[in-house]
């Protein structure tokens, strides 16, 4: 199986739009998976049918039975992150502050301190008309997003054996979760457009993922809104041997595709020729046969 990524260096560059085209115009037997469980919507456009839905418990957790706390507030005084307060003479936890440590177990005298598996996120599968899918939501406040995005992967890697692709969109930025996602792919393809922050973002991504035995390539959306960060764009791929597979020209047709919540291959528009073609571009790239 050939994993792809699809990811971008900053958010609002078209990275899922770009995901979704792809899933439409590949004909091998694959999997997607949704990485973006900070926010992810690829499942809005791919008519999903929900089969399973799974809580996920990231990092342990401090809790204070109350029954055993003296109300001595050693706890309170030894956490470093200021997650523990008193409250009626009692130890509470703020689940938002704590970053499982376990020092409050360690150090409180009456045992009243343990450490609990948090639900803090789900995982979905679905089935799509493009292949099954693996999804996830990370619920507010949550900061355990890298994990959750290890648990989509692993498991989108064994819904089935049979697929020849997994398709991946790939988080913005190049935090934990980015991390996690391009870990073990083959390749990434990177959504840029031409503005100063999207260059200055795609640069820094590159750089990340230099890190990683992947290869890179590189496609511009919306490339016709300023060629001359384009221009740059161009040039800086030249520079770092990156392959560009496609331009992607501004189409009002892919607001239109997005609110009826289907690829923008099934449009008859200038940026669906466009993008129709970058899968054959990739398989050339990656000597996929």
């Amino acid at each position: 199986m050939i994993r792809i990524a699809v990811i971008s260096g900053k958010g609002g560059t078209g990275k899922t739009m770009v995901a979704c085209a792809l899933a439409d115009t590949n004909t091998r037997k694959q999997v997607l998976a949704d990485c973006d469980v900070d926010a992810a919507n690829l499942e809005l456009l791919l008519s999903p049918t929900r089969l399973t839905t799974e809580p996920f418990a990231g990092l342990d957790v401090a809790r204070i039975d109350p029954d055993r706390c003296s109300g001595c507030g050693i706890c309170v005084n030894t956490c470093a992150f200021g997650a523990i307060k008193m409250d009626n003479e009692r130890a509470e936890v703020s689940l938002f502050h704590c970053e499982g440590c376990g020092l409050c177990c360690f150090v409180c005298p009456e045992g009243a301190a343990v450490m609990e598996k948090r639900v803090c996120g789900e995982i979905y599968t679905s089935s799509t008309p493009y292949g099954p899918l693996v999804h996830a939501r990370l619920f507010p406040g949550s900061g355990t997003s890298g994990l959750l995005v290890h648990e989509v992967k692993k498991r989108a890697l064994t819904i089935d054996p049979s697929a020849e692709v997994l398709l991946v969109d790939g988080p913005p930025g190049i935090g934990c979760p980015l991390i996690s996602t391009i870990s073990g792919m083959d390749a990434v393809l990177i959504v840029t457009e031409p503005s100063v922050s999207a260059l200055h973002d795609c640069k820094r991504l590159v750089t990340v993922c230099r890190r990683f035995d992947l290869s890179i390539l590189l496609l511009i959306n919306r490339f016709d809104l300023l060629d001359e960060i384009t221009s740059e764009i161009e040039a800086y791929a030249e520079e770092e041997g990156i392959a560009i597979v496609g331009k992607i020209p501004f189409d009002s047709a892919v607001v239109r595709a997005v609110r009826q919540g289907i690829p923008i291959t099934r449009a008859d528009s200038p940026a669906s020729k466009a993008i129709s073609i970058v899968w054959e571009e990739i398989r050339s790239e990656l000597d996929m046969p």
